[in-house]
């Protein structure tokens, strides 16, 4: 598949979906390049033409929201890695300052950097058995793209707890939890999710662009220089040994095959 983020523009709503299904929607490099282009490309069609779009869906394609960084694909290229988490920390902050509601479609698993953008968005939809949550403590990886966005969420207190935890949880928990807005019977997600993008329709689109833009003052959510800090000291961890040991162990882990028992 050579398009890896696809846009779609129908009555108002623009969907961005996550196009790397053979990788269950992990961010590589090129994916986490075409999705700030496309956030991009978004943001400037919103400008030119206002009413062109009034909101907005992340999605992904296949049976995985998002898988989170493609840490395999640069375990040993620190200088890659900290520009991969660099793009992806700015995209989360574009997709966040956009001046439309965004709503992230989460059909399946959401991890790490995938779970990331399930909570910038201004609302999420998921269903109970989906899988949601930040592992990467347990991987040796410190979680600092995501934890700006995590405690705007849902807090300080409960996104300490969360991060420094890690694991995984059920979509019902991360509903329980706050980490998304909407939680639904599978065969209702689409249905949920065109129901809340007609209702947000129905709002004045300078009266939202104009509350976005406060609420987004009011938490601190334009500050640049936390999303810069943040990608730095993510790149910097998963550079050091301890790291570099984890992701090695779990990767040939997962890559050698289970011993046969009689």
């Amino acid at each position: 598949m050579d398009e890896l983020v696809h846009l779609s523009i129908e009555q108002g709503c623009a969907t961005i979906t996550l196009r790397r299904t053979d990788a269950r929607n992990a961010l590589s490099f090129e994916l986490i390049h075409a999705l700030a282009s496309t956030i991009a490309q978004v943001s400037a069609r919103i400008t030119s033409a206002p009413h062109e779009v009034r909101v907005v869906v992340i999605a992904g394609e296949g049976k995985s929201f998002c898988a989170g960084v493609d840490l395999k694909a640069v375990l040993h290229d620190a200088l890659r890695m900290g520009g991969m988490l660099q793009q992806l920390s700015m995209a989360l902050l574009a997709l966040r300052q956009l001046p439309v509601p965004t709503i992230a479609r989460v059909q399946g698993a959401a991890i790490g950097g995938g779970c990331g953008l399930v909570v910038v968005c201004d609302f999420a939809v998921t269903h109970p058995e989906a899988k949601l949550g930040y592992p990467e403590v347990d991987l040796g990886v410190c979680p600092a793209v995501v934890a700006p966005w995590l405690v705007k969420k849902i807090g300080a207190g409960p996104a300490r707890a969360m991060l420094l935890a890690g694991g995984t949880m059920r979509g019902d928990e991360a509903f329980n939890r706050g980490l998304v807005t909407h939680c639904v019977a599978r065969d209702q997600l689409e249905s949920t999710t065109a129901e809340l993008v007609a209702r947000l329709m129905t709002g004045g689109p300078h009266a939202l662009a104009c509350t976005k833009r406060m609420l987004n003052e009011l938490d601190g959510s334009n500050d640049a220089r936390i999303a810069r800090e943040a990608a730095e000291l993510s790149a910097k961890v998963i550079a050091g040994p301890e790291a570099q040991a984890h992701l090695s162990r779990h990767f040939q882990a997962i890559s050698t095959p289970p011993t046969a028992t009689r």
